[in-house]
Parts: C-alpha cells; structure tokens; sequence
C-alpha cells in the first residue's frame, strides 16, 4: 500500500521557537520541534514530558462516586462480605481484574474473580454469573472494563441482595445502572480532569483511592504498574496526561520486575533480555492474554497473572500459547473469506464503508478481521457472526472518524453495543443485518471526511541523513511510551538513492534490506522495508526516491541505528 503524505513545514515562528526550545533544553531543534507540535511549548512542560512522575498522578477522590466506592469496599471488608471482581475477557479487561484481585487479596482473603464466557455468556453482565455470585453468597462485586450499560442486569443482581461498584471507561448512555457507585470518567456528569483512562487505569485509581484512605502506603500500589501499561498499550487509549505517567512507570516496572505471569509470558515470546516497548506488548504480549478469552476462557489468561510459582506460571503461558497459533490460523482463514466476499461485492466500491456476516465465523476473532479489514481497505468496518438467535460483532474506525456515533444511529435495530471512538462491540438480530448494512453505510457515506478514507502518513520532520546522529537518537528515545496521541515520530528524506548493497530478503522474499545515500551528505544509512519488496526494482534503477519513516535500534546490532521504512516515493523531477 502507498500513502499520502502529510506533512505541513515548520513556519519560521514555529523555527524560532523550535531552536529557543532546543537549546534550553539541550536538543535538537528537530525534536524540539516535535515537542512543539505535541503542545509541550516550554521548558518545564519539556521536563515533566520527559520524566513522567508518580506523585503527579491526579487525586482518585476527583472521581464522581469514589469516596462511594471505597466506603462500599470498606464496609464489605468490615463485614467481611464475600467479594468478586469481575471483568471482560480481553487484555483491559482481565488485567483490571488481575491487578485488583492481587491488590486485595493482600488485605482481605473472602474474595474471588470471574471472567464470562466469550460464547456462553457473552459480553458484559451475566445473569448466570449473577445467579452463581448469589448461590455462593456474593455481597459485593466489582465490575471492571465493562457494566456501564448492564441497567437490567444490575437491577437484576439487587433484587438478589448484590451491590455492585462499576469501574468503566466505555461510553456511558444517557441512563446509568444503579450501582453503589460508578467510576467512569466519560460520565456526562464526570468532575475527574482526565477523560481517556482504560478500564485497568479505572480499576487502579479505585485502589489507589483505597489505599490513601486507609494508609496503605503508594509504594504498594508499584508492583501493579506494569498491568497498567500492558492495559494502556493493548486498548489503544490516548499515550498522554495520567496515561502517560502510568504506562512510562509501567513499562518500568515490566522491564525491571514483572509479576510472575507476565514474566512468564515474556519469556515465551522471546522477549527476554531486551528493554520491552508499548510495541512489544501490542504485537507479542497482549495477543497472548487474549488469545485465552478468543479461543476459550478468558479465566484462564486472569489464572495466568496472578500465579505466583514461575514454573507453574511458565507452563500456563506455554498453555495459552497454543490458543494464541490456533487464533493465528483461524484469523488468516476469516480474513481470506472475508477478502473473497469483498471482491464479490460490485456494491462495496461504492461505499466508504463495510459490513461483513458469516455465521460460520469465529465470535472471538471478529474483532481482529474487522481491524484487518480497516487496514487493507481503509473504510471504517463491521464485521458480525452468529451467536445462538443473535449476530454478534464488531466495528473498527478509520484515523479520525468516530464510528461509535455510526453505531448509535443504528441503536434501533441493535439488542446491545457499546465501546468507543474507534472500536464497538455489538449485537442485533439477524433478520435486521441488511437495513443495519444499509442505514450504517448511509450514515458513514454522509459523515466521513474523504480524507478519512485515505491511507495516510503524518510526517512530523523532513530532515537530512546527516541529521541522523547518535545523540539524536539517544535523545529520540525519551519520546516514549509510545501510541495514539504520542505516535513514533515519522520523517521523512527526499531524493535518496541505493548505495548498490539493498536487496530483497525474507523467507518470501517480501521484505528490503536496504543501504541508502541521500543527495546532502556521504552517511550511508541502514534501512528496512517490510513487506515492500514490489518497490526493490525501481530502488535497483538507480533513480532517487524519497522515503517515510521511524529511527530505530537494530536489535542485533545495539549501537546501530536502523530506519525502518514506511513508504517509498519515486522523488518529484
């Protein structure tokens, strides 16, 4: 895929500032710059970006309800209450449970977790789970990544002598559950100044709030960070404000010292002895704990990060291992039906959107077909299989177009949905998936931007090869965590030619190892292009082009820096 690019010069104002920023705090002003086009205009806003600290984490107590909430925990701990954590099957979901379950469990030993199944019970509140909480006695449970919508179900669990405390960060609708108390700071009514915490990031500003108000001191609280990162980078939410305290702090502690499963789950996918990135965790680690809830039981994955016996933990993660390639399989096989239903659609072309149902699809890998879908196409998709009576599914955006708002003009037709501006999980009956097709594609086609159903690149920097310097470099890395609203920067380098070394390498010979010059200076530059290998012939002819990408570390190779190239041009005469 080529893109467009996008990348909007400097002004000399913005110059000026970018080389008075530099030299205060003694970089570049190439990165300078990059700080000024992330807001970060002075020195001391500079510092706090770059050494992210733990006391300047927002008071829980700013959050509607939470004195509520701990008051709850309080008496039910008091009274010695049976208490369940419960939370969804996937990355968010189960490390919110693990880190609030490993948190009380210190304190308090009446207490359990549970994770529904994906294809018993699906998403969200049971009523099985809840008949099963009362039989065993339950008082209090605590819900995580998921029940800001189960008005029915927790009315449900009161009548069965249940309170409930929900720990939620998706979409609320107009009416809210009545619970004990609800942690959401996407509340309409929310007073918290940080709007974009995952469910973990809830989950652990309520143990937060619990410790503070009963002297348990912060240093407890450490250990549980590195969830919070795992959390953070799997769910895509915004890598800025108390996101970015949590996952720097986070990925900290996962480098340094991980709990047992998450130790055990780096060790099988080699990733043992290298400083672990947000990368890593979206790629390698947080696949695995999703895996469990994809393939079978997300309780499985929960078992996993709160095992304390290495050994025990190292054969649960093998364990979840195998469900992670049984998913690997499956999701190649669906994204190839889909693709075939795709090209056999005369229709789609004419669409800025996709909607896709298979009966014969698998429930817990939808999610990444329709991710798939978005990537390849660049139209924001729904992908639905059956579930028992009903379709069940889920949609992925595009950069930039809320497709939370194209759900909901379609909540008539649907039995449930919620999520958020990029990703929704919905349900609705089968006999209603044309007229949802339909009046979805309808409301997209007069919503989207047509530069929202481009495949772009936001280039950050256009910059020389001889700009490349290792303390550049050094001071690139200080930039991290990365993710959405703190992208790996991108830059870009115009006429650039082979050096006469690139070649074509991979199993599939897919991929370009090249050796590049540009025009401005003799630094010959080590580069990768994945799965570009269609563009080796014109990098072969001699001809310059220009070229996108991010400054790396070779991983074989540590004091080297490598490009890793996102797009390819042939240069403009």
């Amino acid at each position: 895929m080529h893109f467009k690019w996008n990348y909007e010069p400097p002004t000399s104002e913005r110059r000026a500032a970018a080389k008075e920023l530099g030299e205060k705090i003694g970089m570049s002003p190439i990165l300078a710059d990059l700080l000024i086009q992330r807001g970060i205009k002075t020195e001391s806003a500079a510092k706090r970006f770059f050494r992210p600290m733990l006391n300047e984490l927002i008071d829980p107590f700013l959050m509607n309800d939470m004195d509520v909430a701990v008051d709850r925990l309080n008496d039910a701990m008091g009274r010695k209450e049976k208490i369940m954590v419960y939370g969804d099957y996937d990355v968010d979901g189960c490390t919110a449970v693990a880190l609030v379950y490993k948190f009380l469990q210190q304190f308090y030993s009446n207490i359990e977790y549970y994770i529904p199944d994906r294809y018993e019970e699906g998403y969200g509140i049971s009523k099985k789970a809840l008949d099963m909480a009362a039989g065993k006695d339950v008082k209090l449970i605590i819900v995580l990544d998921c029940g800001i919508k189960a008005i029915d179900e927790i009315s449900y669990a009161k009548s069965l002598g249940i309170d409930f405390i929900v720990c939620d960060h998706h979409v609320p609708d107009d009416d809210l559950p009545d619970a004990v108390a609800i942690l959401n700071p996407k509340r309409e009514d929310s007073t918290y100044p940080f709007k974009h915490l995952c469910g973990c990031g809830v989950g652990f500003k309520f143990m937060q709030a619990f410790a503070k108000n009963n002297g348990i001191p912060f240093s407890r609280l450490i250990p549980l960070l590195d969830f919070c990162a795992v959390s953070i980078a799997a769910d895509m939410v915004p890598v800025t404000g108390e996101n970015r305290i949590l996952a720097f702090h986070g990925l900290k502690q996962l480098n340094q010292s991980p709990s047992v499963g998450l130790k055990s789950i780096i060790e099988i996918s080699g990733l043992t002895g290298r400083e672990l990135t947000m990368s890593d965790i979206v790629f390698k680690i947080g696949p695995r704990i999703n895996a469990s809830g994809r393939m079978q039981n997300g309780t499985e994955a929960v078992d996993l990060l709160v095992e304390r016996d290495f050994e025990k933990a190292l054969s649960e993660a093998n364990h979840i291992n195998v469900y992670n390639e049984q998913r690997k399989d499956v999701d190649k096989q669906m994204t190839e039906e889909a693709n075939q239903i795709i090209e056999k659609l005369e229709s789609q072309k004419h669409h800025n959107s996709i909607v896709l149902y298979d009966e014969n699809w698998k429930k817990g890998v939808v999610g990444i077909v329709a991710s798939r879908m978005t990537e390849m196409y660049y139209r924001p998709t729904v992908v639905l299989t059956r579930s028992g009576d009903l379709a069940t599914g889920s949609a992925r955006s595009v950069a930039g177009y809320d497709i939370y708002d194209a759900v909901k003009s379609c909540r008539d037709l649907l039995e449930n949905f919620g999520g958020h501006t990029y990703a929704v999980g919905l349900s609705l009956k089968i006999e209603n998936i044309p007229e949802f097709r339909r009046r979805f594609q309808q409301y997209v086609n007069e919503h989207i931007l047509p530069e929202q159903t481009e495949a772009t690149i936001e280039i950050e920097e256009e910059i020389d090869f001889k700009d490349i310097t290792k303390k550049l470099h050094n001071d690139l890395k200080k930039f991290a965590p990365h993710g959405p609203d703190n992208e790996k920067p991108i830059f870009c380098t115009r006429n650039v030619y082979d050096y006469g070394t690139s070649k074509v390498v991979g199993r599939q010979q897919e991929h370009i190892k090249l050796e590049l010059v540009d025009s401005k200076s003799s630094n010959v530059m080590n580069g990768i292009a994945f799965g570009r290998s269609a563009d080796a012939r014109y990098i072969k002819s001699k001809r310059s082009f220009d070229i996108a990408y991010t400054i790396e570390e070779n991983i074989y190779k540590r004091s080297e820096v490598q490009l890793q190239i996102e797009d390819i041009k042939p240069s403009e005469e």
